[in-house]
This record gives structure tokens, C-alpha cells and sequence, in this order.
């Protein structure tokens, strides 16, 4: 795919390869014969940068020197933004150096200010903290400090900076920046430097990629490390709720974000918390009182459990600070609830571990960004900071993001709670509102409907099982219950719809035990079942007859391929069929994620995380016994979406697409490359190597030929192995994003049918909308008629989108990962054409 190709800027993720500077500009309008492609062309990893187009820049200008820093509170993914920029740099025909130990090392110098080889970020996605090193400086807050800083990056001929950090960090490097010309000249003035040494580095171009578990800084939707935070909290609160549930008793989980309750809420959303306290909305009046209501009330619903997951931020509306042991004296006070509660601190803990598949994605792609940026920036432009917003990466001035999230803290202080929370993402907002239906909209009656507005609505799982699909369900559940909707359960699909619905003494179609549902939350696969049977293989005539029986109003669909296929048979049998004229709504859950429609399926990210886990693992083992490569099967059917992010996420050295194929050539060139680099290895440990290829790839190469090609071809040079994970990658336990997600896109789903209300034939007869699938498309949550999708974006030979959006992450995968440019395989010929060239009739091309 050319990457300059204009189709490529309109679809999201297209950020991964903007126009380069001028320089790069000017370089490819003088080759134009060496053709776009060459800028992501052949690389093998060595010491000195490859001879491309690095090459011909060096030509034409010194070569730039970039650093890459990490400061202020570790987190997960900082080591991926690390390995990003390193290669990145060296790739784009740049030094790279690592300044080691935050600003302190920039003011200390010496060793601390390393200059980086390609292999020596080998193996660092899967390192958690940061492997540089970060660490208070009091003596940069000084202009002293600043002085020796400016000094020692001009020693190395260092005038690029690239900074992953909280907002205090960020904020030092602008004013560093901005202080630059005048340190430099107090640098001459005072004979630490010649004028001469400092004549070619006269401006600092600094970028900023924020580094934070809280998610606190305004302008991007999400932190490096905030969602691997997030996935510790939810495996602490996991566990508990089984001591919790064994003994009857009440949790109080304190976690971090002392002005941002991000934590706190997803959390609570993800684990489906009995309560929740957050800085930037308190509760209205009398927090004391609503709490032990709403506990009070699960409790006399059966709850042996009760979960309280609390800020360190916290407040109640005047201002002041609420604690865990307020909380804990409140719950377990004998005249009140009197239930038998502790409290527990998750603490830096919440830091640990390593980073999650989206993380180590975001941070890559980030750092790539940021190398890019960094290089483009002039003496004018303002310090950036690389964000992703509406699933682009996108630069955007650092210190407007830093003043409006100052803006947040100092209207939680002025006790301005509605400004701090409309200073959010729209997300944030959505995720209260959806925390507050699903625990505590039954008790407040309010929120019910008029009796003749109440729907009945069935909800039906269709195709493979995927991780978030009880948790859509029982959050779908909560909605209906507080609307006074009726929500029944059609078990195992349409196969169980068509066959078992009057079996005794249970049969497939029955309601829902909120006590039961209540606790899916954090269930993986699917409790009520699921079948990959399609309305047309049950019956069609059976599904409308069983419809119109149960007097279903309408139907609510989860999952992935298959269940799209559902809802468009479904829709196209209106006409015979007028018992099918009912809304019906598609909530896409699929590992594989190819749903049209939508850029995310429930699912996804769970397989991403076991995937990149189990690659993890393998490495280690390929590590351990240095010279092998292990080649990995993925899951995804024709869509090359899970190997693709897996490959970002784990550094793989090759990913085999559906949407590519796979040639001998292919494999000949690869098998090549991997000779040259085990050739080079120098004896560290960190060897392994890892080849994905998809299920689909190819319908001749498979994990084990691929590995059984290297092996022999190797010649005793290195050994291989083959992997298949399988349907572990379906998951166990659903990820803290696939939760969160599953009950925000719930809720709209049972609001989307709402609308419609009951005995609608002849609207929905009329109306597109009635059959929908449920998308998020950038930031944005919408709807799509599934006839439009039917139509205009369904390649349905290869059950998947027309359109692949993440495709362009491809080239990054190849690039940090080192792989040579590629030559793709021919495509089939097909129909008349392939005939005639058999026959000799066409020539062939």
C-alpha cells in the first residue's frame, strides 16, 4: 500500500505516516525513481543506519542527534515508547541516545547520557517500569541546573528531545525549551563553551508523550500505562469479591488519583462496585446515606458481597476529603449495615507488572510520532505532545493540555464539580452515567417507564464466544429492569431459539435472575450460550413463528460475523415474514474484529492481552535457548487485525495477513534475514525471535511448514518451533477495556431500541435504523443500518470490512521490527482469465 496514498488520511489511524518534513519532501521529488515505498524499505538492523534513504539525508545535512527520556512516576509502556523512539530515530537515519535517570541524568552527564544500537532496546516491550531509570532532580528546578543540562546535550550534539512524562515533566521541557537561547549564550559569556560549539545547536526541539496511570492529562483520550493500571485494579478487585462473597463481606478499595478519578471509575464500571467515590463527582447531599441505601438495597437482593472502590482523591460535595476508614466505620457501624468490612490499599502495585496489548501499542505508535515530530519541528513551533484522540495520533500543543488540566484541579478545589467533570472526555461523562444505570437505576423508580411504553426484548448471542459479552448482557439487563423494560434470555442462539425454547423443565427462551446476571461482570465467554447457526439454517419461518409467540417487541444481538449475517437475513425476510418487523440491534463481539461498522469489537482486546501474554512467554523460552524462532498461529479468520496489533505489541519479526498472502518469496527473503541477524548476534540474552501468521494466511503455509522451512533452511545456523494458542485466545477473564466498553455500548444499544417503543410494525418496515449495527468510530459512538453496511462496506467472500483501518500499522510492525522490504505476492487469477492463461490463450503477466 503506498503510504502516501490519500484514502490512507481519511481513515483513523492514518496518523502513522503524515508527510515528512521539507526535507524529506525534497529528497523523494529528486528520486522520485526510487519510489514512495523506499521510506519504509529495506532495514536490517545494525550498528550504522541502512543504506537508504538515511543515506541520502546524511548527504544533505549532519546527522541528527535525538535523546529520549522518561520522567516523573514510571509506568507501563514507558520501555515501549523507549524501543519506539531508538529505532524509529535509527531507521529515519538518526543517533539515537537514551538520557538515563530522568532530568538528572541531563544534568550529571557523563554515563548517564548513552548513545543506543538498534539491539540494545531488543526485548523491552515486555519489561514493565522503566528500564532508563527516573528520578526526582530538585537540582533542574534550579536555572544552575538547567545551565549544566544545556552543557552536557551540546557536549554530545543533542538539540532533539524526547520527554514521556507526567504533566510536572512536561511542564520542565517547555521551560527548558523556552530558556534555551539565553542558557546558551550565558554558556559562551561565561567560557564553559565556544561560541563555535554552540552555533549549530542554537534551538531545542522538544516533544512530550505523557507517561501516567491516572489518565489525568487534558487532550488525549488515554496515558501510556493507564490501561495496564486499570487491569491490575481489576484483577486485585476480581480476587477480593471471592474472599468478599465467601464471608459475607464488605471491601473498600482505595486506589490512585488524587485529581483524577479515572481509576476509580473504570473500575468500578469493569468489576460492577456496589459504589464509587471520585474527585470530580461527589455525591449530591448526604454521601453517608446514599451509600449504605444503595448497599442496603443489593444486599436484601441477595448480595453476599459488597465492593466500595474509592479515589484517594475523594470528596464529598463541600470540599472535604473522604477516607477509606470513614467509609469502613460507616459500612461495618453496628446500628447501621453492621457488615463486616476492611479495607484495602492497592498502592503502588497499581504501577507494577508489564504492559497490556493496548499500551504497548499506544506507546509505539506514539513514540514513532514523536521521532517524526521531533525532526519536523521548527524554531516556531510550539512544544508538542503526541495524543490520541478519536483513535488517530495527533499532536497538539503541550501546554494548553497542561493548563486545562490544571483547570480540572482548581474546580474540584472551588468546589466547581459540574465544570471538572464537563473538562472530561465525553467517555468519562458516559461511563458515570452507565456505573450510576447499572447499580443503582432499579432503586431509583423514577427512571420507569409508563406501562404501556415497556418493551419486551429478547437477547441473543450469535457466533464464537468473546471476552465483554456477559458484561453487555448484564448491563443491558440493568437498563431494562430500571426502565421496567422485560429483558429474556434466548439461549445457545438460534439453534437453541429454534430447538430447545420448549424444553422442560428449562427451555432455551426464559428471563434473566438479576442476582445471577448480576455477577457476570468479569465472566468470560457466554452464560447464556452461543451458536454460530444462522436464522436461515434454524428456519426462517420457525424464528418468525417463535418471535411472534413470545411476543418478543425486539431483539438485541451480540456478536461478531455471524450475528451481522443474522440480522441482515432477518432483515431481508421482513417482506415475507411480518412477525420480523421488529427493531433489532447489533452490538459487535468478535476476537477477530471484523464487524463492518465498527473500528472495535468486544472481544479484541481481551485476545490481544492473552496473545501477547502467551508470545511473551514464548519469547522467553526462544530467549533462554538464544538462536530460535518460534512461529505463532493467530486467530481472526480472514481479518489480520489481531496478528497485526500482536505484532506491534510483542516486536515481531514478521506478521502473515489474509490481506497480503504469503509467497515463497516471502518466506525466502525472511528466512535470509533471520541467517543475517542470528549472524550478528553479539551472545545476549533477549534472542528469540517471533513469526505471527494468521489462520487465513495462506491456504499452503501453515505454523508448522513455516517452522519446518526455517528449520531446514537454518542449516544448524538456528532452530524453530511452531506455537498455536488456539482458543485461548478467546480468553478467560474479559479485559478491564472490553467491560467498560461492553456496558457503555449496551446501554445505547437498549436506548436505540427504545426508541421505537412497541407494536411498530409498519415504522420499522420503513425505517433503516431499525436494523443497526453499533459502531465506535473514532471517538464517536454510531449507529449504521445494517442494509448501507450490506451494501457499500461488506466484502462477504472474506467476511470481513472492505476497509481495513489498522493496515497501515502494518509497515510500523516491519519496521521496528526490522524486517527488509518485501516484495507481495502475485494475486490470483480468477474466472475466464486464469482459464485462458492455462490454455496459452493470454500471455502471462
Amino acid at each position: 500500500m503506498p503510504i502516501f496514498d490519500r484514502a490512507i488520511f481519511s481513515r483513523p489511524l492514518s496518523f502513522l505516516y503524515n508527510p515528512f518534513p521539507a526535507l524529506f519532501a525534497l529528497v523523494l521529488l529528486s528520486a522520485s525513481s526510487l519510489g514512495i515505498r523506499l521510506l519504509l524499505g529495506s532495514h536490517l538492523p545494525r550498528k550504522q543506519p541502512p543504506t537508504n534513504m538515511s543515506t541520502e539525508i546524511n548527504k544533505m545535512s549532519p546527522k541528527k542527534k535525538i535523546a529520549i527520556m522518561t520522567s516523573g512516576g514510571d509506568s507501563p509502556g514507558m520501555n515501549a515508547v523507549v524501543r519506539a523512539c531508538v529505532r524509529m530515530a535509527i531507521h529515519m537515519g538518526c543517533d539515537a541516545y537514551c538520557v538515563y535517570e530522568g532530568y538528572e541524568g541531563l544534568v550529571r552527564g557523563g554515563d548517564l547520557i548513552k548513545k543506543m544500537d538498534w539491539y540494545d532496546v531488543r526485548g523491552w516491550l515486555s519489561e514493565g517500569g522503566t528500564l532508563i531509570g527516573t528520578a526526582r532532580c530538585m537540582a533542574f528546578y534550579e536555572r544552575a541546573g538547567r545551565l549544566t543540562a544545556a552543557k552536557n546535550m551540546i557536549l554530545n550534539g543533542i538539540d532533539a528531545l524526547i520527554i514521556c512524562g507526567g504533566d510536572g515533566s512536561l511542564t520542565g521541557a517547555d521551560r527548558f525549551r523556552a530558556e534555551w537561547p539565553s542558557l546558551l549564550e550565558e554558556l559562551v559569556s561565561t567560557g564553559e563553551l565556544t561560541a563555535e560549539q554552540v552555533q549549530a545547536y542554537k534551538h531545542l526541539n522538544i516533544v512530550g508523550i505523557v507517561g501516567s496511570i491516572d489518565n489525568d492529562l487534558s487532550g488525549t483520550d488515554a496515558t501510556v500505562g493507564c490501561y495496564s493500571a486499570l487491569a491490575r485494579i481489576c484483577m486485585c478487585v476480581d480476587l477480593i469479591e471471592a474472599t468478599a462473597s465467601s464471608h459475607s463481606r464488605a471491601f473498600v478499595v482505595e486506589v490512585m488519583g488524587r485529581h483524577c478519578g479515572w481509576l476509580a471509575l473504570m473500575a468500578g464500571v469493569a468489576t460492577g462496585a456496589d459504589f464509587i467515590f471520585i474527585p470530580e463527582k461527589p455525591r449530591e447531599d448526604n454521601w453517608r446515606e446514599e451509600m449504605c441505601s444503595v448497599v442496603q438495597e443489593h444486599r436484601k437482593l441477595g448480595k453476599r458481597k459488597t465492593i466500595v472502590i474509592i479515589a484517594e482523591g475523594a470528596l464529598d460535595k463541600f470540599g472535604n476529603k473522604i477516607t477509606p476508614e470513614q467509609v469502613r466505620d460507616l459500612l461495618a457501624d453496628k446500628d447501621g449495615l453492621a457488615l463486616d468490612t476492611r479495607i484495602t490499599t492497592l498502592g503502588h502495585v497499581q504501577r507494577g507488572g508489564t504492559a497490556v496489548a493496548y499500551d504497548r501499542m499506544l506507546a509505539t505508535l506514539q513514540g514513532v510520532e514523536a521521532v517524526k515530530a521531533v525532526l519536523e519541528a521548527t524554531p516556531e513551533t510550539k512544544t508538542c505532545f503526541i495524543a490520541i484522540t478519536e483513535n488517530k495520533i495527533v499532536r497538539k500543543p503541550l501546554m494548553e493540555a497542561v493548563l486545562d488540566t490544571k483547570k480540572v484541579a482548581k474546580a474540584i478545589e472551588s468546589q466547581d464539580f459540574d465544570g471538572a467533570m464537563a473538562l472530561r472526555d465525553a467517555e468519562f461523562s458516559e461511563q458515570y452515567k452507565s456505573f450510576m444505570m447499572t447499580t443503582a437505576g432499579q432503586i431509583d423508580h423514577e427512571k420507569l417507564l409508563p406501562e404501556k411504553e415497556r418493551m419486551k426484548i429478547g437477547f441473543i448471542n450469535v457466533g464464537a464466544p468473546a471476552g465483554g459479552m456477559n458484561a453487555a448482557v448484564r448491563a443491558g439487563v440493568a437498563y431494562c429492569l430500571s426502565r421496567g423494560h422485560e429483558p429474556i434470555a434466548i439461549h445457545n442462539g438460534f439453534a437453541g431459539f429454534a430447538r430447545h425454547h420448549g424444553d422442560s423443565p428449562l427451555g432455551a427462551v426464559r428471563p434473566f435472575d438479576w442476582l445471577e446476571v448480576d455477577g457476570w461482570a468479569s465472566k468470560g465467554g457466554s452464560e447464556i450460550g452461543t451458536n454460530r447457526e444462522l436464522p436461515s439454517e434454524s428456519g426462517m419461518e420457525t424464528i418468525a413463528n417463535l418471535i411472534e409467540q413470545y411476543q418478543f417487541d425486539a431483539l438485541f444481538l451480540i456478536g461478531g460475523f455471524e450475528a451481522f449475517h443474522a440480522v441482515s437475513q432477518l432483515r431481508k425476510a421482513r417482506e415475507q415474514y411480518p412477525s420480523l418487523c421488529i427493531p433489532m440491534t447489533l452490538l459487535p463481539a468478535t476476537i477477530s474484529n471484523n464487524v463492518p461498522g465498527t473500528e472495535y469489537s468486544l472481544g479484541s482486546d481481551t485476545c490481544l492481552n492473552e496473545l501477547v501474554d502467551y508470545c511473551d512467554k514464548i519469547k522467553q523460552s526462544a530467549s533462554a535457548t538464544r538462536r530460535r524462532v518460534f512461529v505463532i498461529e493467530t486467530q481472526g479468520g480472514r481479518s489480520g487485525y489481531i496478528a497485526t496489533l500482536a505484532g506491534l505489541g510483542v516486536g515481531a519479526s514478521a506478521v502473515y495477513l489474509p490481506e497480503e498472502g504469503l509467497s515463497l518469496d516471502m518466506l525466502s527473503e525472511d528466512v535470509r534475514h533471520l541467517k543475517e541477524v542470528f549472524a550478528q548476534d553479539k551472545g545476549q540474552s533477549r534472542a528469540g525471535r517471533v513469526i505471527l501468521i494468521n489462520e487465513k494466511a495462506s491456504k499452503v503455509y501453515n505454523a508448522k511448514l513455516i517452522a519446518d522451512i526455517l528449520r531446514d533452511e537454518a542449516h544448524g545456523r538456528f532452530e524453530s518451533r511452531e506455537g498455536i494458542p488456539g482458543h485461548m485466545q478467546q480468553g478467560g477473564v474479559p479485559s478491564p477495556m472490553d467491560r467498560c466498553r461492553a456496558v457503555r455500548l449496551a446501554i445505547k444499544c437498549i436506548q436505540q431500541l427504545e426508541k421505537y417503543g412497541r407494536n411498530v410494525h409498519n415504522r420499522v418496515k420503513t425505517d433503516p435504523m431499525s436494523a443497526s449495527v453499533i459502531g465506535i468510530k473514532g471517538a464517536s459512538v454510531v449507529f449504521t443500518p445494517i442494509q448501507k453496511l450490506e451494501e457499500e462496506e461488506t466484502d462477504w467472500p472474506n467476511r470481513r470490512p472492505k476497509a481495513a483501518f489498522w493496515l497501515s500499522m502494518k509497515e510500523i510492525v516491519d519496521i521496528l521490527g526490522g524486517r527488509p522490504r518485501h516484495s507481495l505476492p502475485e494475486p490470483d487469477l480468477t474466472g475466464v482469465k486464469a482459464k485462458d492463461v492455462k490454455r496459452g490463450l493470454e500471455p502471462v503477466k
